[in-house]
């Protein structure tokens, strides 16, 4: 098995527990895990497929993501880092991808063949400290490490604040409809620790007819 491809797969084993202890802590949630019960998060076991879908989801809505990364499948055969560096950055643009994020993706597939880029790092790495170490992957921001937090390692407690979804969730779920600042969604998360993920997981899934997956 390659070894950007040996992460968990399927759902995590703190799941059901969880999820019973969110439901406990927040009326709200309590709601959304019973409607979507038999439902959770999913891992893939490829973190080079999670990262490149976040790179791929930055900045643009999900309907536009799922087209490029279509197109981007079409264009590479297998999304694995040997097929996507044997691609040229133009070819990739082809896919739909910016200039920008061709050359992110591009490098990210060299660094994992090369071996320069270590996913096995971030097993045992505390949240922080894989945040730290992805951020010093080009392309890489704090929104895509959290998506290989939340994703990939399955890390329980994930938070993450920019994303679009998570504000227009809480605010549909928390604010009457009205945006709130990033203080007042700390503080209302504050009651979903220590499964601040699995709150995540359902405020997303609250929004979209299918559960997001990176």
């Amino acid at each position: 098995m390659p070894r950007w491809a040996s992460g968990p797969v399927g759902q995590p084993a703190w799941w059901q527990e969880a999820c019973v202890g969110l439901a406990a802590a927040d009326p709200v949630m309590a709601g959304l895990v019973a409607r979507y019960q038999g439902e959770g998060l999913v891992g893939q076991g490829d973190v080079f497929l999670t990262l490149v879908r976040a790179i791929v989801a930055q900045q643009i809505s999900v309907r536009a993501a799922d087209s490029i990364w279509a197109r981007l499948e079409a264009c590479v055969g297998t999304v694995s880092p040997p097929d996507v560096a044997a691609r040229s950055q133009d070819e990739l643009r082809g896919a739909g991808l910016t200039r920008q994020k061709a050359g992110y993706v591009r490098d990210i597939a060299a660094g994992f063949v090369s071996g320069e880029i270590e996913p096995a790092r971030w097993q045992d790495a505390d949240d922080e400290a894989a945040i730290a170490d992805l951020l010093a992957i080009r392309g890489v921001g704090r929104w895509t490490a959290e998506m290989v937090l939340i994703f990939h390692l399955q890390r329980p407690d994930v938070l993450p604040l920019a994303d679009i979804g998570v504000q227009r969730a809480i605010a549909r779920h928390y604010g009457d409809g009205d945006r709130m600042s990033a203080e007042a969604m700390e503080a209302q998360a504050r009651h979903w620790r220590p499964w601040r993920t699995v709150a995540v997981w359902h405020l997303w899934r609250s929004l979209d007819p299918l559960p997001v997956a990176y």
